[in-house]
């Protein structure tokens, strides 16, 4: 029973994925269509200033990552062991569409040496000039949603960025992406709260002022600059289970 349980648990978490790449898709097709229209009303955004920018301490040394053993996690979450971090400072909210617009007016997409090599080419290839979705009218920037197509807003979190304008950005401000091992050290400081979907915001939401660290779960994906390489002594899952990542 023990085992049945397990496999429904992890089939249950599969098909959550299922549902967000679900949303990403109808929100790829729906930006080809030239009425932009909403698949869903967003929230009421309520009025307010960009938080000053912040910075966390943290002391690491030898610390203990991965899951713990309690709850659900996917295979790749495991085994827990320890690494050692040097101390390191993690920005205290996510980069906001404001600091991108800085970003790109500044030329953070003309300029080839804050760009790894293949990001550089990218950005020519592909002829990057803002992250999907935003859209220029002139001097000014707008982006779609899945509540339809709106002007930025420069307090939320920007989305829909690839690791390579991640890391420009990071340069650019003379900073760095953190490492795997860090950005759990840092997470593992909060409590597992944020905007997720079922509030009904398919959009990232308005950075909030507040201390210490921000909007670490939910509203975005983060990037690191660790590789998606298995934790020391990884070992597969048995059977079909053993191929889910």
């Amino acid at each position: 029973a023990g085992e049945v349980a397990e496999l429904v648990e992890l089939g249950l978490h599969h098909e959550q994925q299922h549902q967000e790449l679900l949303l990403m898709d109808i929100k790829h097709v729906l930006s080809f269509n030239p009425l932009r229209p909403v698949y869903a009303p967003p929230p009421v955004r309520q009025p307010g200033s960009i938080p000053a920018e912040s910075w966390v301490s943290f002391e690491g040394g030898l610390v203990e990552i991965g899951h713990r053993g309690e709850g659900f996690a996917y295979d790749n979450e495991s085994p827990r062991h320890k690494t050692y971090v040097p101390p390191f400072r993690l920005a205290g909210r996510p980069v906001t569409c404001g600091a991108w617009l800085d970003f790109i007016r500044d030329g953070g997409y003309r300029t080839p040496t804050l760009w790894l090599s293949d990001g550089w080419a990218a950005v020519k290839s592909e002829a990057w000039e803002a992250p999907l979705y935003w859209n220029r009218d002139g001097e000014d920037w707008s982006l779609f949603t899945l509540g339809g197509q709106r002007e930025i807003d420069p307090r939320e979190p920007v989305c829909h960025v690839s690791y390579y304008e991640a890391d420009a950005f990071a340069r650019w401000v003379g900073a760095r992406l953190p490492t795997e091992a860090e950005w759990e050290v840092a997470a593992g400081s909060v409590p597992i709260a944020g905007n997720f979907v079922g509030n009904g915001a398919y959009h990232p939401l308005p950075v909030r002022e507040a201390p210490g660290l921000q909007q670490m779960f939910g509203d975005v994906w983060e990037w690191t600059m660790s590789a998606y390489a298995p934790y020391p002594g990884y070992r597969p899952p048995p059977g079909a289970v053993g191929e889910y990542n």
